[in-house]
């Protein structure tokens, strides 16, 4: 079924057309024309499932269609969204789409200076996609009201809530027109969503379209099991395939993140950092580069990696597991997306088990284990086994052995069980 079947219009269909898109995903094709026939929506789809066209496209057709209002260049749909990253996306979308249509938008969010922003606001825009602290800052200054939005979107709502962003969500809702046309979508339903969502929404329809719990069928997942002191090790030597042109690398926190960037250098492996620590303008010169393909390796954090987006992203990798099994699949989702290959490997230590055996029960699948590597796990008991020396690890002097009087006595009869 293509996109003309859903009664888009011509300029929009003249600006899909020149993007190389023709046939809607699953969740465009159910979206676009509840939203088109200005019901609220309440849609439950993953990353790379093609929502944010699910939305940008009917939010254009709408806009256009009153010749008279848009002229006037207020303020009518909202965006929101947690991230930096994601805004950004979403706005080179939503100007994709609509190059053809004279409606203009621009981005909101924090971390740099707003005059840009400011000065964008007062030429006049259309539609606003912002992240909430930097919105409400600039409505408390007066440089723009929302009286005027006829549309919202509420976008990544679990992450917002995750975030610690509702209850800037709420304050904004108190800002909105009550007569609008919202539209809310997360990638999880977790009870305190569901409630948010009752709260904002008129009678909706209901969308899902791949529930967090099924993966990519295409994504090829693969797990290591090794050490932690010898992920480093197991990490550069992973990169020697040549095959792996890019990869994402996912860390549990920012000082990881950055310490596996400089690991990296010292190897000759170009990469860079992507977290909330970050500058901005750093964050985005480190994902346009990466988008170019001179930067090798991006190192993200769970929260920055949102609004990645990346075209034949084929490799993922978990450098540690998150202990949230949903998690992964957002990770994974980085790769294989609108019918791509793409591969996902996770490294897994002895206290990282329990997060691979929830992220194995979500998915409903084992995932393919790689016996032969050099650096297999050892230290199946961490807390009392000794300490792995890393064979060619980098970053890691070998230590000495233990004479056999230093060793402690319960190595002396009890061989270590290989699970």
């Amino acid at each position: 079924m293509p996109f003309k079947s859903l009664n888009i219009i011509e300029p929009i269909l003249k600006a899909l057309e020149e993007e190389g898109y023709t046939i809607p995903t699953p969740i465009q094709s159910q979206a676009i024309p509840i939203v088109l026939q200005g019901n609220d929506l309440l849609g439950c789809a993953q990353t790379g499932t093609g929502k944010t066209a699910a939305f940008a496209i009917p939010i254009l057709q709408l806009l256009s269609a009153d010749k008279t209002v848009y002229k006037k260049k207020k303020i009518r749909s909202l965006i929101v969204t947690p991230t930096r990253e994601l805004a950004i996306q979403i706005d080179e979308s939503f100007k994709a789409y609509g190059r053809h249509t004279g409606l203009k938008s621009t981005v909101i969010f924090g971390g740099v200076n707003q005059n840009p922003q400011t000065s964008a606001l007062r030429v006049g825009v259309d539609i606003v996609v912002a992240t909430p602290g930097r919105l409400l800052d600039l409505i408390n200054q007066g440089h723009l009201t929302l009286r005027d939005v006829e549309i919202l979107v509420l976008d990544e709502a679990d992450r917002m809530l995750d975030m610690g962003f509702i209850h800037d969500v709420r304050k904004l809702l108190t800002l909105l027109p009550k007569k609008k046309q919202t539209l809310f979508f997360s990638a999880t339903m977790p009870p305190e969503i569901v409630k948010l969502s009752a709260t904002i929404l008129d009678r909706p329809s209901k969308v899902s379209v791949t529930p967090v719990s099924s993966t990519v069928d295409i994504i090829k997942q693969v797990v290591y099991y090794v050490d932690k002191g010898n992920k480093n090790a197991l990490l550069v030597e992973v990169l020697k395939n040549p095959e792996i042109k890019t990869a994402l690398v996912f860390t549990r926190t920012k000082h990881g993140a950055d310490k596996v960037v400089k690991m990296l250098q010292k190897y000759d492996i170009k990469a860079e950092a992507i977290h909330g620590n970050k500058a901005q303008n750093a964050r985005q010169r480190a994902l346009t580069n990466f988008k170019a393909q001179t930067t090798r390796i991006l190192v993200a954090t769970d929260i920055a990696a949102r609004g990645i987006d990346v075209d034949d992203l084929e490799y993922v990798i978990n450098y540690e597991l998150s202990n949230i099994p949903e998690t992964y699949v957002h990770r994974i989702g980085r790769t294989g997306r609108a019918g791509a290959k793409g591969t996902a490997i996770a490294f897994c230590d002895a206290e990282e088990k329990e997060y691979l055996r929830d992220v194995e029960k979500l998915i409903s699948k084992k995932i393919s284990v790689v016996n032969d590597h050099p650096f297999p796990l050892m230290d199946h008991n961490p807390v009392k086994a000794p300490k792995q020396q890393g064979r060619g690890n980098p970053g890691h002097s070998r230590p000495k052995p233990a004479s056999a009087s230093s060793r402690p006595k319960q190595w002396s009869s009890r061989p270590r069980s290989v699970r």
